[in-house]
């Protein structure tokens, strides 16, 4: 067994306990895994400081000199050790809070010592709390290295005495134990990209020798990491272009046609109209359709989805439309059934709370062939339910299922349906390029006519007399209302009982009969939750106080406001999705971010994002920026086939494209890495997907 695969437990210093404490805190139970591990940051110690020119707005700081004295300060449990330590250009004090009696005996007065630390000012002195101390040219290993690395750990490591320092004591013993690396790119790739070997690229990340090789090891290593995503992506793309021959749906014909003249009573969009000449183009070129569809709320996605849907009928077809939640397939089930009236098109709908004797004659119908169109939730992939001649698969929403279970519909059929996927959440370029890489992508990025922006407002707690002033002109306007409240899970009890006050606070504020008040949320019983919505959605109510379940599925174009309460709490993409929820009328619409005072740096910048922008990218990007590709809804069941280590989505988007560039030209030269020195990329790539199921035909 090679060293870098060998459990940590056997190392030095290590043992069973701390191994599994490694592995239960930060995943680490391999050496491999503790050399992957990288520093979040380093501290210079290469240059020594005279006491002099210290002051306390310096972050870390190194002197050289001695300890005069010790004293102890401070009675009982306050009590602290002192030392005046001193260079000959002036004095400053270090001080422990615990550990006085170990101090005292590892460290001499009149012994010339490194005293390395952050410094403060307490009492109008100088001061370092609980310093490192060493012996000047004593240093713990030979691998010792100026920029010193700081590893991220945790509270339990540090009792465990597993802190940063530890840790890079851990891996200079493993990097002391291994001769080489293997390296796992081609030599002639690195000598044309000019990349360092792996081996220098590693020991420098935990032991530069200098910033300029630093530099070189973080690029090496981004790249690589970036590389292998890519050629991961688009070598199943390649191979699934090559092997699945897709359905030709080479004729548009009555179904479409008599739709385009006589159903659809307004004028496409630019974008629509683009959009679906991409689609059309792939439903007739041979090769199955992989393609996502983006577009923001309101933007006519269902329409298009609608018209690709009426293609596959033309052409002999079935379609299907598949959706997360109940609410949100009822919604597609009554767009679709209003913009086929009046044509022979069968629609049905199939979900979990579908009657038996409905399901019956829906399988029924299916099987022969007589239903068209299929609108439905996770119900649509239950076994009972076989298609006769299954052409189109559609997919809302699509990062909220799983992988595996979106392959369960391609198997419904014999031959390789075509597969649009559709989000109203918009994803950053560089977050498409890596979780849809295989896909080809399409952006409706333009609202219909008529549609005014939705402005949006940044209001502090001090101004709920203004808010409950503007909302009574809204109403007597004849416009609708939401409140949102957050709810997240750790604190659930709290936000409902914030929600119920908030209810009540609203009701005294817009008592009735004058006002009628709604309220939705997740802890109701879903026939009193319908029964509040459709209240609301009917008119009868002004305003609906409610937590997260409105975000999608709930249409309103009457409902011009939406007050988002504590709006601090939620995420950028969560709350442009209730901004959404208003704007589907031609009235300006409003959005209110009610906030505390008290906000942090991500949550002002979250805020002030919103109020700048409506342009969903844009506030994609600035989510990845804030909060890291981990985070973003839907990606922690991506496809990404291997942790990010190094490389960062949010700030790596050029990097990402060159890499995807360098994997897309290999491929395009040797698709199955036959050549002997792509062997090198075959094995890296086998061990790093080992865990994976390839699923690249149902995108």
């Amino acid at each position: 067994m090679r060293l870098a695969d060998q459990e940590i437990k056997y190392l030095k210093g290590v043992g069973p306990k701390k191994a599994e404490l490694l592995e239960k805190e930060l995943g680490i139970r391999t050496c491999s895994d503790l050399l992957y591990f990288f520093p979040y940051k380093y501290i210079d110690r290469s240059r020594i400081y005279l006491i002099r020119e210290i002051d306390a707005t310096q972050t870390f700081i190194q002197i050289k000199g001695r300890i005069t004295t010790f004293r102890v300060e401070g009675q009982r449990h306050k009590q602290r050790l002192v030392a005046s330590f001193t260079d000959g250009t002036g004095t400053i004090e270090l001080v422990w809070f615990q550990g006085a009696q170990w101090v005292t005996r590892n460290y001499q007065v009149n012994t010339e010592y490194v005293v390395f630390g952050r410094p403060a000012v307490y009492n109008h002195k100088l001061s370092i709390a609980h310093p490192e101390i060493e012996i000047p040219g004593k240093e713990e290993t030979a691998l010792y290295t100026p920029l010193q690395p700081q590893y991220s750990t945790t509270e339990k490591l540090k009792n465990s005495f597993l802190s940063s320092k530890a840790i890079h004591r851990i891996i200079g013993q493993i990097l002391t134990q291994i001769d080489h690396l293997e390296e796992t790119l081609p030599t002639g790739l690195m000598e044309r990209l000019k990349l360092i070997d792996l081996d220098g690229a590693i020991r420098n990340m935990h032991y530069p020798e200098s910033s300029e090789k630093l530099k070189k090891s973080v690029y090496r290593l981004k790249f690589e990491e970036l590389f292998y995503i890519q050629l991961n992506i688009l070598s199943q793309k390649f191979r699934q272009q090559t092997i699945n021959r897709g359905l030709v749906f080479s004729k548009v014909g009555d179904y479409l046609n008599t739709f385009y003249r006589n159903n659809l009573r307004f004028e496409l969009t630019e974008a629509q109209k683009r959009v679906i000449k991409e689609i059309r183009k792939d439903l007739g070129s041979g090769k199955q359709m992989n393609r996502l569809l983006q577009g923001d709320v309101g933007s006519g996605k269902t329409l298009v989805a609608l018209m690709a849907m009426l293609i596959a009928l033309d052409n002999g077809y079935q379609a299907c439309l598949m959706a997360p939640t109940e609410i949100l397939a009822n919604q597609h089930f009554k767009t679709v059934s209003r913009f086929l009236e009046n044509m022979n098109v069968g629609v049905l709908l199939l979900t979990g709370s579908t009657k038996k004797s409905e399901r019956e004659l829906l399988h029924e119908q299916l099987r022969s062939g007589e239903l068209h169109i299929l609108i439905g939730t996770h119900a649509l992939l239950e076994d009972t339910v076989q298609f006769n001649n299954l052409g189109l698969v559609i997919i809302d929403e699509q990062h909220r299922f799983g992988v595996a279970q979106r392959a369960q519909l391609w198997k419904k059929t014999n031959q390789y349906p075509h597969v649009l996927v559709m989000t109203a959440t918009p994803i950053p370029r560089t977050l498409a390029m890596t979780l849809y890489g295989d896909l080809d992508v399409s952006v409706i990025d333009e609202l219909p006519p008529g549609r005014k922006p939705v402005q949006t407002i940044h209001y502090y707690e001090s101004k709920r007399l203004v808010l409950f002033g503007f909302m009574r002109k809204q109403i007597e306007m004849g416009r609708q209302i939401y409140i949102v409240y957050p709810l997240i899970k750790e604190s659930e009890k709290l936000d409902y009982v914030a929600l119920e006050e908030g209810y009540e606070a609203i009701v005294r504020a817009f008592p009735p009969p004058q006002y009628a008040v709604v309220c939705v949320h997740g802890q109701m019983k879903p026939e009193d939750k319908e029964q509040g919505m459709q209240y609301f959605i009917r008119g009868k109510a002004q305003i609906m106080v409610a937590t997260t379940v409105i975000e999608v599925g709930v249409d309103v174009p009457n409902a011009s406001v939406m007050v988002i309460e504590n709006a601090e709490r939620f995420g950028l993409s969560q709350l442009h999705q209730l901004r959404g929820r208003v704007g589907r009328g031609a009235d300006q619409s409003y959005c209110i971010l009610m906030s505390s005072y008290k906000l942090s740096r991500e949550g002002r910048k979250r805020l002030e994002t919103m109020v700048q922008t409506n342009d969903g990218f844009e506030i994609a990007e600035t989510d990845l920026k804030l909060r890291g590709p981990g985070d973003i809804e839907g990606t922690q069941q991506s496809g990404i086939p291997f942790d990010l280590k190094i490389a960062n989505l949010g700030q790596d988007g050029q990097l990402l494209q060159y890499a995807r560039d360098v994997a897309g030209e290999l491929l395009e030269e040797d698709m199955n890495l036959e050549k002997p020195e792509n062997q090198v990329l075959r094995k890296q790539l086998a061990r790093l997907t080992k865990s994976q199921v390839d699923w690249s035909s149902i995108s």
